[in-house]
Formats: structure tokens, sequence, C-alpha cells
């Protein structure tokens, strides 16, 4: 049960990055580039949780990589709403 949350996580975020850049082609809105970024980072985060938890023996953790990632991807939405607040 818990794959399935995993997978159903990382389609989501994706979904919501392909959304977000489709929009962002269409209206050239720079905060949808900038969330389209930070779902895509976590649509990343999310495939490695499943791949760490489900694919991987115990004795490999990424579980640093993954905080990593998510830090870069909310780092670079906070950027994104910093700089088109100006």
């Amino acid at each position: 049960m818990a794959q399935t949350v995993y997978l159903l996580c990382m389609v989501t975020t994706a979904a919501c990055a392909a959304l977000l850049v489709r929009s962002y082609l269409q209206g050239r809105a720079r905060i949808l580039l900038w969330s389209s970024l930070c779902f895509a980072g976590l649509a990343l985060t999310n495939a490695l949780l499943f791949v760490d938890l489900v694919l991987l023996p115990s004795a490999i953790d990424l579980a640093l990589p993954r905080a990593c990632i998510t830090l870069a991807s909310l780092a670079v939405l906070v950027y994104g709403l910093v700089w088109d607040a100006r």
C-alpha cells in the first residue's frame, strides 16, 4: 500500500509540474516557471523516495540526497517569489 502512495505522490507532483510548464509557456508569467521547477524537484524527490524505500536494499540510504533536492526545490520557489516581488 505504501508503494502505491509513493507512486501516486510522484505522479501528482509531476503532473502539477507539467501543467505549470504548460501555463508558463502560454502566459509567460515567471512565477509559473519557478513553481514548475519546484514541483519538478519535488517529483524527483518522490521518485527517489520510492527508489530508496521500495527498490533499494536497506543498506543504502538516500535520505540526504532527497533532503538536498527538496531544499533546492523550495529554495528555487522562494527565490522566484522574492525575485517577482520586486
